[in-house]
């Protein structure tokens, strides 16, 4: 539509899409999970980042301190032409997330940075398609687009 925003069948597939990506990083061991780690990670070795994903309940708006990294994690991916993405619904990517990590399951899953483990891996549609969906919300100013991840 002609209204600046993109279509909810366009944000359907990028949750798709993202899900995908989500799952295929999670089995080549190319995720960051957590904050800390994530700015860990972004400052030793921020060209291997291809996507960042922050993700908050709403009861977690008020977080002074969440909210704070938020904005400089968009800050340093905006400079370092990582697409962001805000992930409407945490519990869901958790669901995707902690089943695989074991016993002991990070507690911050607020930012998860997927990496490119080896470049002739990630000719990868899905993660294709969500680059595009980055780059046509920023076209319509809209720089962290929130995408929901489809319930299964």
């Amino acid at each position: 539509p002609g209204d600046g925003r993109l279509s909810r069948r366009r944000m359907e597939q990028a949750g798709d899409a993202l899900e995908e990506v989500l799952s295929k990083a999670l089995s080549q061991q190319s995720l960051t999970l957590g904050v800390y780690e994530a700015a860990k990670l972004l400052n030793v070795d921020p060209d291997n980042v291809v996507l960042c994903l922050l993700a908050a309940e709403e009861e977690e708006a008020g977080d002074a301190a969440l909210q704070i990294h938020f904005t400089l994690l968009r800050a340093f991916c905006c400079e370092n032409d990582i697409n962001i993405l805000r992930v409407s619904n945490p519990a869901r990517l958790a669901q995707l997330l902690l089943p695989a990590a074991g016993p002991d399951p990070p507690a911050d899953l607020h930012c998860v940075l997927v990496t490119n483990p080896q470049a002739s891996q990630w000719k990868d549609p899905a993660l294709s398609q969500l680059m595009c969906f980055c780059r046509e919300s920023r076209y319509l100013d809209q720089w962290v687009p929130v995408i929901n991840l489809p319930e299964r």
